[in-house]
């Protein structure tokens, strides 16, 4: 029994410095692309805006949500950025993080002209080749949360996209679930890429921006 015991404390143990490795791994290789100033962050083309809920779990409105809509719309207003792609789930009539996310952008005064619209991006990894194999994007801008910068450009980087990203908020501290949540989400990107060969759900048509 004490030997069971000893092999499950091995192997908890290996797994979580495993965890904590690809998780440095991610930051630390990512963390000179990510700008926090508008002042600072290099101006490109295309832009693309990661989804996410319009509304918490609640029924209140989502900060995220509102965080990046808001940086994305300043960033456009001052001619950092000319086109925004806005990529996220449309898994029912009743939930459709584009559709959700153009209405922001526009009541923010971005007209739908500089607006493309990725209803397939269910996943980060999704949104990032889609842009690239979809709407043609290698070098771009991506605006989410802190937080989610570093995977989103870790996948980037693995997919050859010449890739920055703005984040809406400035490291803000995070809900202890969701950072659990989000280093093993870094965790299973590594797989992902380097061990699983993943690759979104959809990919289609190529369409021009």
């Amino acid at each position: 029994m004490i030997r069971i015991i000893k092999i499950v404390g091995i192997v908890i143990t290996a797994v979580g410095l495993l965890v904590l490795g690809l998780n440095f791994w991610i930051v630390s290789s990512t963390q000179d692309q990510i700008y926090y100033s508008l002042n600072d962050v290099p101006p490109k083309r295309v832009a693309l805006l990661l989804g996410t809920s319009k509304r918490t779990v609640e029924g209140g409105t989502n900060k995220y949500f509102k965080e990046r809509m808001e940086a994305a719309a300043e960033l456009f207003h001052r001619g950092v950025i000319k086109h925004i792609i806005v990529s996220g789930d449309n898994r029912t009539v009743y939930y459709n993080e584009p559709r959700d996310m153009l209405n922001a952008l526009k009541e923010l005064g971005v007209p739908e002209g500089a607006i493309t619209l990725d209803y397939a991006g269910f996943r980060t990894l999704d949104s990032v080749v889609r842009a690239k194999e979809v709407f043609g994007q290698d070098d771009l801008m991506i605006i989410t949360q802190d937080f989610h910068c570093y995977r989103a450009l870790f996948i980037a980087n693995y997919h050859g996209l010449n890739a920055v990203a703005y984040s809406a908020d400035n490291k803000d501290e995070l809900p202890y679930m969701l950072a659990i949540r989000e280093i093993l989400a870094r965790s299973k990107a590594v797989f992902d890429l380097y061990v699983f060969d993943e690759k979104p759900k959809f990919l289609g048509e190529e369409e021009g921006i």
